[in-house]
């Protein structure tokens, strides 16, 4: 049986136990965490790469796709009396103006969205026009 003396000399041995216990436990989860940042980081730059690398692949083949409707376009022109050049002009004029319209529409509609929406998230403001009446009547 421990005297009481012994208990007392032992009792900080045990709290600076525990501490580096503790203290090696929040060193492991700490290197644990590390080593799922670093998974999950090199995870979502692959994906960015692979993103990166299919916008580049669906860009050109959406200026291919606007070259080939401007193609397109121009020969339904060919029957005029407008040299090829002309026709050409004409297909390229014709798909920039319809894209310019679609992307006006699309501007104007996002706009509009927008500005139906107030810049002060509701949620948040009745939440802080609540703690604001709380306030006041505790104080």
């Amino acid at each position: 049986m421990l005297t009481t003396q012994e208990a007392v000399e032992t009792l900080p041995s045990l709290f600076t136990r525990l501490a580096d216990q503790v203290t090696q436990l929040f060193e492991a989860k700490l290197g644990l965490l590390r080593i799922e940042l670093k998974e999950e980081i090199n995870t979502y730059l692959r994906g960015l790469a692979m993103i990166a690398a299919g916008t580049v692949v669906a860009l050109i083949g959406f200026g291919l796709f606007n070259v080939a409707i401007a193609f397109f376009i121009s020969m339904l022109f060919q029957n005029t009396g407008l040299s090829q050049p002309a026709r050409y002009a004409v297909g390229f004029i014709i798909t920039a103006a319809l894209y310019l319209i679609i992307g006006g529409i699309v501007v104007i509609k996002a706009r509009n969205r927008i500005s139906k929406e107030g810049i002060v998230p509701p949620r948040t403001a009745k939440e802080l026009e609540r703690d604001k009446e709380w306030l006041k009547k505790e104080i």
